[in-house]
């Protein structure tokens, strides 16, 4: 109850951030990092097929409920996911977990009430947010290759490169909880910030 009371004051029902990593992170598994993650990357791509989005498109549309099992997977799913993903960002140097949430903290609340019909053209009314982000991941790439020459020299992910790559981050959780797993009917922002 204190969890859906919080996401209420703060704003938009979908919460993301990472804590930035107030120490020296390990360069040598930085440097190697786009080989050490394949593993984790391989069951990440075998799990992925469970985010259910038809199903409870359905259950929403015909029963117009969000299944409480399927919401709690895909939100597991999606820490999980985002948790490879800080770690390819170079955010954490912690191996990612695939039951422990780590230095990511994403949170939903479960939505008691959905529109039926809007779940069939949330992906086209997110159009102008997939536009912005196609650039946006751009630039994190980018910002990302930056911040692996400062780790591997300093030891230190800079704080601006940190806050842009989770700003996008977030941007995309955002726009991945209303179109694909469908747990908000409210736009997200367009902003980076939370």
């Amino acid at each position: 109850m204190q969890q859906v009371e919080y996401l209420q004051q703060v704003g938009y029902p979908v919460q993301f951030s990472v804590d930035y990593p107030d120490r020296s992170l390990n360069r040598l598994s930085t440097a190697f990092r786009i080989i050490v993650v394949i593993p984790i990357a391989i069951l990440l791509s075998t799990l992925s097929a469970g985010v259910l989005f038809f199903a409870p498109l359905l259950m929403i549309l015909f029963g117009r409920k969000y299944p409480r099992w399927w919401f709690d997977w895909n939100l597991e799913l999606q820490r999980f996911i985002n948790r490879v993903g800080i770690y390819l960002s170079l955010m954490d140097d912690r191996y990612p977990a695939t039951d422990d949430h780590q230095s990511v903290h994403l949170d939903y609340s479960y939505p008691e009430h959905l529109n039926r019909w809007l779940p069939l053209v949330k992906w086209f009314l997110a159009i102008p947010h997939y536009i912005v982000l196609f650039f946006l991941d751009y630039a994190s790439f980018f910002v990302v290759i930056v911040a692996w020459f400062a780790i591997l020299v300093t030891g230190r992910y800079p704080r601006g490169m940190f806050g842009f790559v989770e700003g996008v981050i977030r941007w995309n959780v955002r726009v991945t909880a209303y179109t694909l797993t469908l747990v908000t009917d409210r736009y997200p922002p367009f902003r980076l910030a939370p």
